[in-house]
C-alpha cells in the first residue's frame, strides 16, 4: 500500500469510522442473537454506509429507483471499483441486502462472525467445486426472501474500468429464481485508490437499471453477456455527463 497517500479523511477512518465499527460490531453479535435472520443487522449496516459516506464527504446521486421494489429480493450485481461499494450500496438500495464476500473476510475476529450470523455468504477463490458451492450457497439466502449481492468481477478494477463477468453470479440468479438487478457506481475508484490508503471526498453516482428475468435468456452467459453490455453501457453514458 501507499502509505504516502494517508490524508486527513484516512485520520477519520481509523480515529473514527473504526471504533465505530468496532462497537457497532459489539452491538451486532447482541442484534444478531435477539434476530437471527440478519434483517436488523442489515438495518445497522445501511445506517453505516450513510455515517460513512456523510463522514468522507462523499455525496451520492441515485438514478433509477423507480426499477425496483423494496418489497421484492433481487440479485443484484454491480461493478467494483472501491473499497466504498458496499457501504454505499447498502446505505443507499432500499433492500434487505446481504453480500457475497471473499472467504478471508469471514475469518476476521468478530467482525467475520457477525456478518455471517447475518447471512453473508463467504466465497472461496477460483473455479473448482468448493467455490461454485459457496456461491451457490446464496441462492438459499435468495430463497429464503433477502436480496444478495455480488461482485462477478471478482476483484476491484484500478481504473475504474469495467472487468469480464464470470458465471457464477448468474447461476445463483438462476438457482435462486429471482430477477438481477443490474447496478452502475460511478466514481467509487476515485474515493478509495486501489493500493493506497488515502480517501478522496467526492461524488458517486449509482445508476440502477431494470431487472432481467433469468427464464427469458436462453444460457447462463447470455444473461451474463447482457447484464455486462448494461453496466458497460451505463458506465459509458453517465460518466460522460
Amino acid at each position: 500500500m501507499n502509505n504516502r497517500g494517508i490524508n486527513f479523511r484516512t485520520l477519520l477512518f481509523f480515529f473514527v469510522l473504526i471504533p465505530v465499527m468496532f462497537f457497532g460490531l459489539l452491538y451486532s453479535l447482541l442484534v444478531n442473537i435477539i434476530d437471527p435472520t440478519g434483517d436488523s443487522f442489515h438495518k445497522i449496516t445501511a445506517w453505516w454506509g450513510r455515517f460513512s459516506a456523510k463522514l468522507f464527504g462523499i455525496s451520492i446521486e441515485v438514478t433509477g429507483q423507480e426499477n425496483y421494489s423494496p418489497d421484492h429480493n433481487y440479485l443484484v450485481i454491480s461493478n467494483h471499483a472501491g473499497m466504498a461499494d458496499i457501504p454505499l450500496l447498502l446505505g443507499s438500495m432500499h433492500l434487505n441486502l446481504r453480500f457475497v464476500a471473499k472467504e478471508e473476510l469471514g475469518k476476521i475476529p468478530i467482525f467475520g462472525h457477525v456478518i455471517k450470523q447475518a447471512g453473508f455468504v463467504m466465497i472461496k477463490r477460483g473455479q473448482n467445486r468448493e467455490a461454485l458451492k459457496s456461491l451457490l450457497a446464496a441462492s438459499e439466502v435468495l430463497k429464503n426472501g433477502r436480496s444478495v449481492h455480488i461482485f462477478p468481477e471478482g476483484t476491484r478494477s484500478v481504473d475504474g474500468k469495467l472487468l469480464p463477468f464470470k458465471r457464477g453470479a448468474f447461476l445463483v440468479a438462476q438457482k435462486g429464481g429471482v430477477p438481477v438487478l443490474p447496478v452502475t457506481i460511478i466514481g467509487s475508484h476515485l474515493i478509495t485508490p486501489k493500493k493506497s490508503l488515502r480517501i478522496n471526498k467526492g461524488k458517486i453516482r449509482i445508476i440502477i437499471a431494470p431487472p432481467l428475468q433469468p427464464a427469458k435468456f436462453n444460457s447462463v452467459e447470455e444473461l451474463r453477456d447482457v447484464s455486462s453490455r448494461i453496466i458497460e453501457n451505463n458506465l459509458t453514458r453517465y460518466s460522460n455527463n
